[in-house]
């Protein structure tokens, strides 16, 4: 069976409620779908009105759904009235054989009952009426194109005004604007190497700083970006290891010969093996980010993007930074408080789970080498729909 490409739209109501990390962590965790795309959109009253229409006149879906969910998406998904503040939604991408049904199993129906309580809809979503059956409170979770048809006229939708309604979500809170501060999370590639809602937990955890989810995606570090942004810990990694390495080095050649190393050894120790260890600690960590080994990429190739994923997040509010590391935790995961990413899901000082911007002038440098608000959606759509 042929690959197909499915999204999910989290509603700006799943948003708000902090449920972002529930509900990917239920579909990252789906054997044979892979999470290949994310973006942010503060959708326009034009986008939601079209899309409202979309659903609301398409064939494949459901008649007793139709004016339910486009009543719906007029309602929750348009700018605040009073403020023209947008709400927020976030689309994401799964690829995979037959991902348009394991979406739509994952998300479930719209009905809130005992045997759909493992699905998404049943965990986060509500569909009450009253006795006599009339639809009282609706909120479905997540939306999504229940079949190939309708997700690619979804998605062709929505990536009409991914620039100018997606990206980094302007003006997400009534904050002023000094107190406004922006932070950079990476979700590392150990989250991403099987099926499994660790990137969606981690998110959760996140979740307690209560600041606004303003920016997601799926990334593929290049190894030019690893390097431009990792380069300060190479010089950081020669000074730390390389006197501790001579000094092993050394005690190792005085077992063996029996006799003190003289200081012009122990200098070309230093200036020899002792930074090449950095070095291969550096390409280490290079490799974790990238999937790629850095002395064997050819330099024609150093753009393109590397063979692992993770998830760059943007977060915004007042202390954003600080918030972010508190719940992080220190880089040894075996230092970390209980209850933190690192902790949780840390292994060790470079599989640590998860990266945040340690100043606000770092998390502006960061951005600005991985671009979170580069639009990756039209890619993946080209390749299936085009």
């Amino acid at each position: 069976m042929a690959k197909e490409l499915g999204f999910v739209l989290i509603t700006p109501h799943s948003l708000r409620k902090s449920r972002t990390g529930g509900i990917i962590g239920r579909f990252s965790r789906i054997e044979g779908l892979e999470f290949v795309a994310a973006r942010m959109f503060g959708p326009s009253q034009e986008l939601v009105e079209r899309y409202a229409e979309l659903v609301r006149t398409h064939p494949d879906v459901t008649p007793e759904s139709q004016e339910m969910l486009s009543d719906y998406i007029l309602r929750a998904f348009g700018p605040e009235t009073d403020t023209g503040r947008p709400h927020r939604t976030m689309m994401l991408f799964f690829e995979g054989e037959n991902a348009i049904r394991k979406i739509h199993d994952a998300a479930g129906g719209f009905d809130d009952t005992q045997e759909s309580a493992d699905t998404v809809r049943g965990t986060y979503g509500d569909s009450v009426h009253d006795p006599d059956g009339n639809l009282i409170y609706f909120e479905p979770a997540v939306l999504l194109g229940p079949t190939l048809d309708c997700a690619r006229e979804s998605i062709k939708l929505w990536l009409e005004y991914a620039e100018a309604d997606g990206g980094i979500i302007r003006n997400p809170l009534s904050l002023p604007e000094e107190d406004m501060q922006k932070t950079l999370v990476i979700i590392k590639p150990d989250n991403f190497r099987f099926p499994s809602s660790r990137p969606g937990n981690i998110i959760d955890l996140f979740s307690r700083s209560g600041l606004r989810l303003i920016g997601a995606q799926v990334h593929r570090m290049s190894m030019a970006e690893a390097k431009e942004f990792y380069g300060p810990v190479q010089k950081v990694l020669r000074e730390k290891l390389c006197c501790n390495t001579t000094e092993k080095a050394c005690a190792i050649l005085e077992d063996e010969f029996g006799f003190p190393m003289p200081d012009n050894v122990r200098e070309a120790l230093n200036q020899t093996l002792g930074l090449s260890y950095g070095d291969h600690q550096f390409y280490r960590i290079m490799q974790f980010m990238t999937g790629l080994w850095l002395p064997d990429v050819p330099e024609d190739e150093i753009e393109e993007d590397g063979t692992v994923r993770c998830l760059v997040l943007v977060y915004a509010g007042s202390d954003a930074v600080n918030k972010i590391r508190t719940i992080l935790g220190p880089t040894d995961p075996s230092k970390a408080q209980p209850g933190s990413v690192r902790k949780e899901y840390g292994s060790d000082i470079m599989v640590n789970a998860a990266h945040a911007s340690d100043s606000p002038e770092n998390a502006k440098r960061e951005m600005g080498i991985l671009k979170p608000e580069r639009n990756a959606l039209k890619k993946w759509f080209d390749l299936y729909y085009s």
